[in-house]
């Protein structure tokens, strides 16, 4: 793992002070140090944490992750506090565009070396890589990989119509949609906070065309966003608000899971870790159906969320070990099982086997589908998880699919004007 230069004057210094430590040997070699900031405390994901750090202890480490939970935007003030003292971690959570932003800030780690002695770019998705290495040299490490635009059924309200079957196009989500309320079934059990609503609209674009969804939403391509797929998504994003729930404003998804159960509401277009939410709760996979939302043209698309570390530079030779230790195990095959058995979410390495216990069906399917993707080029990046925009352009997308989908009186062709002009406000 190489690093970049450091300053002429930081090299003197380092020569120095290898010059005043006596050499007795190896076993003098640091012992690997890692410091790891992520918004990680609780759930499935602190869990995760906790069995990456007895991992990394294992191997002959020592880790210390200091988690802030909350937004995102609390993480990285304490991120950027921490670089500002001079002090950054060896590795903070991050993803998304966010990586190369960040990486102008302070010095990070070249990863190149480790990456390609792990041939780790084989097996990670494209759009990944590409994340990854934004001035050319590996920086960052994708840890897990979750599909947005995944589709959740209750079992008991899928009884309750006769579905037997996940609708695989939008106009057989529609119609079912129209059966559960006509039962009287709430069709969708959408919350109405600003991510899970902008993520509605991005589910259904995905749907409607991955071509068009990378074009308008990751290229942002004008013409693209004033045309016909972006018009289409509008439209049923404004059915899946009118199905939703009327006093869903300001609600967490979580809180409809018991009326989702007990079928008193249907489906849920959500990202897969909602199953490690359901299972949390003590529900079975035996209560509800799931797989990949609905897609007009039957193939596979895959829009993606991922996590990563973003590895920082430091010269304690401690923490040059840690990040090295680190980085060999998050790279390494038994990572995946380790770490996504917990969250419930997938592998990056598309060659890992999800054959074993821990792993669910769910998990399986997603993983095949990942690969296929991959493989098809129909991986395009979520924008509510701030992976397809930097925060500022993704804030004031999201801004104006929320208001649409909360206010009835702005017509589909009107949405698609204001996220048009959004966009030009903040190129």
């Amino acid at each position: 793992m190489q690093h970049h230069d450091v300053g002429r004057r930081a090299v003197l210094a380092a020569a120095a002070a290898a010059l005043a430590v006596p050499r007795a040997g190896a076993q003098l070699a640091a012992k690997p140090k890692v410091t790891v900031i992520s918004q990680w405390s609780s759930g499935p994901s602190g869990a995760a944490m906790v069995a990456l750090g007895k991992e990394f202890e294992q191997q002959g480490g020592t880790w210390e992750h200091n988690p802030v939970p909350g937004f995102t935007t609390e993480m990285m003030n304490k991120l950027r506090a921490q670089i500002i003292a001079g002090d950054p971690p060896a590795a903070s959570q991050l993803k998304g565009p966010e990586i190369a932003a960040w990486s102008k800030i302070a010095p990070v780690v070249d990863l190149d070396a480790t990456v390609q002695q792990a041939g780790y770019e084989a097996v990670v998705p494209a759009e990944l890589v590409r994340l990854s290495k934004p001035h050319g040299q590996w920086i960052a490490l994708p840890i897990q990989a979750y599909r947005i635009n995944t589709l959740f059924v209750s079992k008991k309200a899928a009884d309750r119509i006769g579905l037997t079957t996940l609708p695989a196009t939008w106009a057989a989500f529609n119609a079912a949609a129209e059966k559960m309320r006509a039962a009287a079934i709430t069709p969708v059990a959408n919350g109405g906070i600003k991510w899970d609503d902008g993520m509605k609209w991005e589910i259904a674009l995905c749907g409607i065309s991955p071509e068009a969804y990378r074009k308008a939403v990751m290229q942002l391509d004008a013409k693209t966003l004033k045309g016909p797929e972006v018009l289409a998504a509008f439209r049923q994003f404004r059915k899946l608000g009118d199905w939703s729930d009327p006093g869903r404003a300001g609600q967490d998804y979580t809180t409809f899971i018991p009326r989702f159960m007990k079928g008193e509401m249907g489906m849920l277009l959500m990202g897969d870790w909602a199953a490690g939410v359901y299972k949390r709760g003590g529900f079975q996979v035996s209560d509800y159906m799931v797989g990949p939302a609905p897609t007009d043209d039957g193939k596979i698309a895959f829009d993606l969320n991922s996590d990563e570390f973003l590895f920082w530079q430091n010269k304690e030779p401690e923490f040059q070990e840690g990040q090295r230790l680190l980085a060999k195990i998050v790279m390494g095959k038994e990572f995946g099982p380790l770490f996504c058995q917990i969250t419930g979410s997938i592998p990056v390495r598309s060659d890992t086997d999800l054959s074993a216990a821990g792993f669910t069906n769910q998990q399986r399917e997603a993983s095949r589908s990942m690969g296929e993707a991959t493989k098809a080029n129909r991986i395009v990046l979520s924008l509510a998880h701030n992976m397809a925009q930097t925060n500022q352009i993704t804030a004031a997308m999201i801004d104006v699919l929320t208001e649409f989908v909360h206010d009835n009186r702005i017509s589909p062709e009107d949405g698609q004007t204001r996220l048009s002009d959004a966009v030009d406000n903040v190129r």
